[in-house]
């Protein structure tokens, strides 16, 4: 880049620095906690993008420290702890579990949440979510409706099914809540469930086909190590010859039946505007928590047709998207 280009990208880039960082003279350093496996995932490139359309500058009037466990929820507490001790000046953070690990590191630093379906007032993160009072605030994902909501739709598309497998991750702050709440819908559904729990990448890919073959269809529960290895879960559902309802729309895109659940990367870029918000001066604690305002509903035709099922016409006017 030419000197003159330089200095007029450093001009313009002045707007969005924070003034207490202009004053202090250091880069705010923002850091994202999340179990994705590289800084390639949807979400965190929308992130980047949002940042930047806001007027922010990389590593000039903004340092984006990058803290991904890819899928391994176990470590997402010492990454939460690094942040910590940098110090940065805001944490972002990517599922319920690292919002966890992030509130159990730090009651002062500001936490975003950009993707959590944990219950941040029954978690003890906040007083509520129009005043939440403390560090904690951002986008929550309804990942307990949202569950409940995926069963119906499989038992939509597919009448005939009677019982169905429930993947998920026991270890996580959602894993056993988003299973009670598919457990409820069922009951009013007439479906049986099978729940298989899997709370690491080596049980994940340990499992066999015929463990989901048991049953009519399957539905996952939304979690980072799932989304992470989703391609596992996917040829499983495949091998097992099943109907699947996933809670992303990635898993759509990598060929998986149906998706159904918040669009994640759109709550990517609202957090990034929180983040703004907060390096500005304003706290956490004032700045209302947000739910869900965009949602996937994605089917996948070609998936239907390698297992042979048909979706009705009515089912796909539904979807917002088609994959054909």
């Amino acid at each position: 880049m030419r000197r003159r280009e330089f200095i007029a990208a450093i001009g313009s880039a002045a707007v969005a620095w924070p003034l207490a960082a202009q004053q202090s003279g250091k880069v705010p350093r923002v850091g994202i906690l999340s179990p994705a496996a590289d800084e390639s995932a949807a979400s965190l490139v929308a992130f980047r993008k949002a940042i930047r359309d806001l007027g922010y500058v990389g590593d000039v009037t903004i340092i984006l420290d990058f803290r991904l466990s890819n899928g391994n929820l176990d470590v997402l507490s010492e990454l939460a702890l690094q942040l910590v001790r940098v110090p940065v000046a805001v944490i972002v953070t990517d599922t319920t579990s690292a919002t966890q690990a992030a509130a159990s590191a730090t009651r002062t630093i500001p936490i975003v949440m950009a993707a959590s379906g944990g219950d941040p007032v029954a978690l003890g993160w906040a007083a509520s979510l129009n005043k939440p009072g403390g560090n904690v605030t951002g986008m929550l994902l309804l990942s307990l409706p949202l569950a409940a909501k995926r069963l119906q739709l499989l038992k939509y598309a597919f009448p005939a099914i009677t019982r169905v497998t429930v993947l998920f991750n026991p270890t996580s702050a959602v894993g056993p809540p988003g299973l009670r709440a598919t457990e409820q819908a069922a009951k009013l559904l007439g479906i049986a469930i099978n729940p298989i729990a899997v709370g690491s990448p080596d049980e994940l890919r340990a499992l066999q086909p015929a463990s989901l073959a048991v049953s009519d269809g399957l539905t996952v529960i939304a979690d980072g190590m799932f989304w992470n290895n989703r391609a596992v879960i996917i040829t499983l559902a495949s091998a097992a010859r099943i109907p699947a309802i996933y809670p992303e729309r990635e898993y759509a895109d990598d060929g998986g039946l149906i998706a159904y659940g918040a669009n994640v990367p759109d709550h990517f870029r609202q957090a990034a505007g929180y983040v703004d918000r907060i390096l500005r001066g304003e706290k956490a604690g004032d700045l209302p928590i947000n739910a869900s305002s965009k949602l996937d509903f994605v089917v996948n035709l070609r998936a239907a047709r390698a297992l042979g099922l048909a979706i009705s016409p009515d089912f796909q006017s539904s979807a917002n998207d088609l994959i054909e």
